[in-house]
């Protein structure tokens, strides 16, 4: 992988996370809540926040792969 693809995934992980929290808990999370019905207005903003909000499991793995803020 050159460096220009490595930085380019860099950034595409800063704006759409691909961890285990994103892609499998918080979807499962939505679907439990909504069998309680409800407005579903802010799922979908929960469910993909604004990419400038990184948990600190991002963080980490952000840091682990040389990227900081």
């Amino acid at each position: 992988m050159s460096r220009a693809e490595f930085l380019a995934w860099g950034a595409f992980y800063r704006l759409f996370p691909f961890d285990d929290l994103h892609r499998y808990y918080r979807p499962a999370a939505m679907i439990a809540s909504a069998m309680g019905g409800g407005s579903t207005s802010d799922r979908v903003e929960w469910l993909q926040p604004s990419p400038f909000q990184h948990t600190a499991a991002d963080l980490q793995t952000l840091r682990a792969f040389g990227i900081t803020r």
